[in-house]
């Protein structure tokens, strides 16, 4: 007979901080839809994604130069940081609010709750994973537990918005792979700056090119102080601060893992929208309890 070999502490400390940071980086992701619901009435898209970006790098830039010096920000490996953020946050993100527009909010969440199989396979392809039971039990247990969160039924009008969904899960588990297995060297803060530097390039040019050529609209009063004051909820705590613990939690538990926690991202939502006078949904605190459940079981 074989015997489970207990984990050591160290080992524990870092599946407990992982996780830890999954929860929090959720948490101050979910807190950006009602900031984002609100800016979308004056702001097109694009142009509010790259003001996310804008404004969670003049946040992360400085905090890394204070962090780790000037050094460490000019050797850091930008070419492959900024091709790596272009394509997975960058075009990503561009893919999701596609699937949006093409589609609608819930699809977009129920096929979002797929982001663990994504993860999985990116790591069974770049990294060998084993699937055991446990993992596929919990694998199942989050998907399933992200669609009753949704708590309905798809658009039956997929198509394309379907297929920009589920790219945008596929490249994003792949960013954050490549985040954390590329530069080994580099602190958290800086793999996550010199990602979302990357996301930056693409989506503001994307803006600029639009915006000269008259199909993308600039945003209405952009300084306006509560405009700024949604931007900052939704770039520097809804991107900086959480992208910043969600490179963490990848950097503990592996991109499969920590993906679960997406999974539970409707039901933060829905606990914020009741601090502020919101309604009680119980098909997301079941969800929420699947997904937990789902997440314990991967990690047996």
């Amino acid at each position: 007979m074989t015997s489970l070999q207990p984990r050591s502490p160290a080992a524990t400390q870092s599946i407990l901080t992982g996780n830890l940071a999954g929860i929090g980086s959720m948490v101050v992701w979910a807190a950006g839809f009602p900031a984002a619901e609100v800016l979308l009435d004056t702001w097109s898209p694009l142009a509010l994604v790259t003001g996310r970006f804008l404004m969670a790098l003049a946040i992360l830039v400085p905090v890394w130069l204070v962090l780790d010096g000037t050094r460490a920000v000019r050797t850091a490996r930008w070419g492959r940081g900024t091709f790596v953020g272009s394509i997975a946050f960058g075009g990503g993100a561009y893919l999701m609010i596609l699937a949006q527009s093409l589609t609608d909010p819930v699809t977009v969440a129920v096929i979002a709750a797929c982001s663990p199989l994504a993860g999985a396979l990116i790591e069974l392809v770049y990294a060998g994973r084993r699937l055991t039971l446990a993992f596929g039990l919990g694998l199942l247990a989050s998907v399933v537990g992200g669609v009753v969160a949704v708590g309905q039924a798809p658009s039956p009008q997929l198509g394309l918005g379907a297929l920009a969904a589920v790219a945008a899960c596929i490249l994003f588990a792949w960013g954050s792979f490549m985040t954390v297995r590329d530069f080994p060297d580099l602190s958290t803060v800086g793999r996550t700056t010199i990602g979302l530097a990357g996301g930056l390039l693409v989506t503001g040019t994307a803006f600029v090119v639009g915006y000269l050529a008259g199909w993308v609209p600039a945003p209405v009063h952009p300084f306006d102080p509560k405009s700024l004051e949604l931007l900052a909820i939704y770039g520097v705590g809804a991107m900086a601060l959480s992208q910043f613990l969600w490179i963490a939690s990848v950097g503990r538990l592996g991109v499969a893992v920590a993906a679960f926690h997406i999974n539970i991202a409707p039901f933060y939502v829905m606990m914020i929208l009741l601090a502020l006078g919101g309604a009680w949904s119980w098909p997301q605190a079941i969800g929420a309890a699947i997904v937990a459940l789902g997440v314990v079981l991967a990690q047996r």
